[in-house]
């Protein structure tokens, strides 16, 4: 596996039509310096906006990934982030003279030949991989969608697609290689829909620039050739229509396919574009079952906790510990309390704002047992409540990069429950998970544990402040 990050050596371009904006647009691939990344750059707008090839940017998903900045956008960007991820080039500039990449023959064959032509050119700073340590799962249950992440020192991808749809029935395929498969296995694998899609496609408004040169047609649905004529008619936005027939192997015009399993294969190809919105290589294991951009993305999403969730390790935790994010030492950092207030001891699970698991170790050494019913000790409610809210308080910075500049003020406790005792030599195991956050105010729950029985459950209510703001 390539270990330093790479660029290509020359500027390369394509000139072609955007699939579902209909608009001519020439692609230029451009060499670029260590840790930038992908970024595209509009330059047929005023001051030519650039526009970063990441999660945050995504905004909109119908049948292709768009990202966008401002009044700025970038259609259909799967196809060339596939052929960069695919090729383990880590930076280049991507100029476009138009809103959508050209969409070629439907795949990511172009765009690979056209960089292989630029050639390679390695940097001197290593790869910042996302190393998959546990499981990370995503779950569609109304979509019957799942992909999951596994821990693997390696990247593996495997994908499998299902339509309920005799037309195509069930498909996978699976990339073990990427430096010996993803160019000529995956990269030639064309965008395909259904017979059935393609008037409702139209009607959206998409498919603008599309015929039977760039994308598979399954037929799903039989059709009178007077209904093909005026399909054709209508997808063909002014120019002279194609004629369609249904031809006999199931799919329009009598098209072949490049690969017995091309569809499940083009679906490998759109995860892979998908994940380079990630920002950096992975090393794992990627199963996915009926993929499709809107899970591609939050799986992604998904994948940028994680490595929020490794920056605060790295940055707080410096010796790494089995069973253990953050101990108290860390804490100490992160937290503003000090003795005889700092109530959590260690941190033992943390998924970036959305839930968080603390260990608070109750001892007779605590300071509050002399006057809190000394001759029958028993923790004081309000204590349990402020480990909960200090807990809470760690899960609510998230990845902050001026995590030192934020404090959390608590604002509310509401349904405060207490339904056993607390005593000296009880191991408080506090699990807080978020229930919402518009802005800087935050709610969540939390509940604690004494050997597996509830003992207090609340909601709480927080604000994330600027730390100079109080001083």
């Amino acid at each position: 596996m390539i270990i330093n990050q790479r660029t290509i050596k020359t500027e390369v371009s394509l000139t072609g039509v955007g699939l579902h904006t209909g608009e001519d647009c020439t692609i230029t691939f451009k060499p670029a310096p260590e840790d930038y990344g992908y970024r595209f750059i509009r330059t047929d707008l005023p001051n030519s906006p650039e526009i970063p090839a990441d999660i945050d940017h995504v905004i909109d998903i119908r049948r292709g990934t768009t990202l966008g900045i401002g009044e700025a956008k970038v259609h259909t960007t799967e196809h060339v982030l596939s052929a960069l991820y695919g090729l383990l080039v880590d930076n280049c500039r991507i100029e476009l003279t138009g809103p959508e990449p050209p969409v070629c023959d439907g795949s990511s064959k172009p765009f690979v030949d056209a960089l292989i032509t630029a050639g390679f050119e390695t940097q001197h700073a290593p790869k910042n991989f996302l190393v998959i340590d546990d499981t990370i799962q995503y779950h569609n249950a109304e979509r019957e969608v799942d992909i999951v992440a596994l821990p693997l020192d390696d990247f593996r991808i495997t994908v499998m697609v299902d339509y309920n749809n005799p037309a195509l029935g069930s498909q996978h395929s699976g990339l073990f290689d990427i430096e010996k498969e993803f160019a000529t296995e995956f990269a030639p694998c064309r965008t395909f829909c259904f017979l059935s899609e393609v008037d409702d496609l139209a009607g959206q408004g998409l498919i603008r620039g599309g015929d039977l040169e760039s994308a598979i047609v399954i037929v799903d649905k039989q059709m009178s050739q007077g209904e093909l004529d005026t399909l054709a008619e209508k997808i063909s936005h002014g120019k002279p229509p194609h004629r369609l027939e249904l031809g006999e192997n199931g799919i329009l015009n009598g098209r072949l396919l490049r690969f017995k399993n091309e569809p499940a294969r083009h679906k490998l190809l759109d995860l892979i574009g998908d994940l380079a919105l990630l920002g950096m290589p992975i090393k794992g294991q990627i199963l996915a079952a009926r993929p499709g951009h809107a899970a591609n993305v939050e799986f992604v999403k998904k994948l940028r906790k994680l490595v929020d969730k490794n920056k605060l390790t790295r940055k707080f935790q410096y010796e790494r510990k089995a069973g253990i994010v953050f101990d108290a030492a860390a804490l100490m950092k992160i937290l503003p309390h000090r003795y005889p207030f700092l109530l959590v001891d260690k941190i033992v699970e943390f998924q970036v704002g959305e839930r968080i698991v603390a260990i608070k170790n109750v001892t007779m050494n605590e300071p509050f047992f002399q006057g809190h019913f000394p001759k029958n000790p028993i923790m004081p409610g309000v204590l349990i409540l402020e480990a909960m809210a200090q807990s809470g308080g760690v899960m609510l910075l998230e990845g902050s990069e001026n995590f030192e500049d934020k404090l959390v003020f608590f604002m509310g406790i509401d349904k405060a429950r207490f339904r056993k005792p607390v005593v000296p030599g009880d191991t408080l195991v506090i699990e807080s998970k978020l229930k919402s956050r518009r802005r800087n105010v935050c709610q969540f729950t939390s509940e604690a544990f004494v050997n597996g029985q509830l003992v207090c459950e609340a909601e709480l209510m927080a604000t994330v402040v600027d730390r100079k703001s109080q001083t």
